[in-house]
């Protein structure tokens, strides 16, 4: 019954595909954007990619050029429009690691020449 449970994750559906890398508008997580194109491991022909189950596989089962069945995921770092059909765009969460730390002022006479001075910083 579990497979059947709804799982609320955020798919990033509102992060632009055109930016590199940014914040999600949903839920706030840094995402990357990172396009791949699969190639034929024998010619070297594109194919068109999909993502499935957390693979990047072909989309044909075979190169319809040599037949080959083998193939490899070439990960793109600019995608231009010819290959935009070939691709495929995987929304990548960065981990972003916050640092939790405590400043303090000290406070000056009003009296005397002190100036304040931020204390230094313990983590």
């Amino acid at each position: 019954m579990e497979f059947f449970k709804k799982k609320n994750q955020c798919k990033h559906e509102n992060f632009p595909p055109e930016k590199d890398i940014g914040y999600c508008p949903d839920c706030g997580q840094l995402i990357e954007n990172q396009w791949f194109i699969v190639r034929c491991k024998c010619c070297g022909l594109k194919h068109k990619a999909v993502f499935k189950n957390g693979e990047i596989i072909s989309a044909e089962k075979f190169c319809h050029n040599c037949g080959s069945k083998e193939f490899f995921a070439e990960r793109v770092n600019k995608i231009n429009f010819i290959d935009i059909n070939y691709a495929v765009l995987v929304k990548t969460i960065i981990p972003v690691e916050h640092f939790e730390f405590t400043q303090s002022w000290a406070e000056a006479k009003e009296t005397s020449n002190y100036t304040r001075k931020l204390l230094q910083q313990f983590r």
